[in-house]
């Protein structure tokens, strides 16, 4: 006997331009995914973006002087 579950996931709206959401749409196809997928991916690839930013910025001073701060 199979068994299927329905998983619910809440949903939005958001607002995008027709070009914009044409390209959405052409993205989702070559991958193989839904438009939502495409956006999900989308919002990772950018955090991912902003914290290898992040990481590879300057040490501020207070920084480095608690790297360089003795253990004992």
């Amino acid at each position: 006997m199979q068994q299927c579950m329905l998983i619910c996931m809440q949903a939005t709206s958001v607002r995008i331009d027709v070009a914009t959401h044409q390209e959405l749409k052409r993205l989702a196809a070559e991958l193989g995914a839904s438009v939502g997928a495409t956006v999900a991916l989308a919002v990772r690839r950018l955090r991912q973006d902003q914290i290898g930013a992040q990481l590879s910025a300057e040490l501020t001073l207070a920084e480095v002087d608690w790297l360089d701060a003795e253990l004992g």
